[in-house]
């Protein structure tokens, strides 16, 4: 005959048994879990990396003393004066 602190040596074991496929069942779904996370931040870092590249590209372009003289005369109308309307005036 089993003595009753073998069954409950066994009682407490199978428990431990238990209670660690639970862990083990749960570390690997929070892992999974947190590599879909990292995989969709890294997919969200590329984005704003093209993202950044094409506005740093667009502010180039916006930059260029061509384009700002373009849109001073095409939209503003201005125009560079003539030297008979240019005042110079020294301290």
């Amino acid at each position: 005959m089993i003595s009753k602190n073998l069954k409950l040596m066994a009682a407490l074991l199978w428990l431990g048994v238990l209670a660690t496929a639970a862990g083990v069942v749960y570390v690997s779904y929070s892992g999974r879990m947190q590599f879909a996370e990292l995989d969709k931040l890294i997919a969200e870092r590329d984005r704003l990396n093209i993202e950044w590249g094409r506005l740093q590209l667009e502010q180039s372009t916006y930059t260029t003393p061509g384009f700002v003289e373009q849109v001073a005369l095409n939209r503003l109308h201005m125009a560079a004066p003539v030297p008979s309307e240019v005042k110079l005036i020294e301290k």
